[in-house]
């Protein structure tokens, strides 16, 4: 049985789609290829990277993608929307791919504060987001 495709889709792919994107990996690749893209993609943030190699994740090196090195490229099966900016923006993806399911979760990057207070945020979501990929 072959693996079915599965892209995480935010506005930056900066953070939340590249939490996904690892704890599917981490709990599904056996069952799932899987990448993740933004619609305007920008730096993975250093936050972002710090809190997954907390959860023994390494994805230092890692760069954003746009939506365009998917569309037309390959079939993607699940496209999972993570935020709700590209949700209102995101392109009719029919036939691109199968299914849409929509995980609105708050942007770790938008906190304001102290240093430490953003790194609970971050933190915050990163299990947010491993408990949803384990339900």
């Amino acid at each position: 049985m072959s693996k079915q495709n599965v892209l995480f889709l935010c506005t930056h792919n900066a953070a939340r789609s590249r939490m996904a994107e690892a704890f599917l990996r981490k709990h599904g690749g056996e069952r799932f290829d899987v990448a993740s893209a933004g619609l305007e993609p920008t730096a993975v943030h250093p936050l972002t990277v710090r809190v997954m190699n907390e959860a023994g994740l390494n994805i230092a090196g890692q760069q954003a993608k746009g939506l365009d090195a998917f569309l037309g490229k390959t079939t993607v099966q699940i496209a999972i929307i993570v935020c709700e900016s590209a949700q209102k923006n995101y392109p009719r993806i029919f036939p691109f791919a199968r299914q849409r399911l929509c995980w609105p979760f708050e942007d770790p990057a938008a906190a304001n504060g102290a240093e430490a207070d953003q790194l609970q945020e971050f933190r915050d979501v990163r299990d947010q987001f491993e408990a949803k990929i384990l339900e």
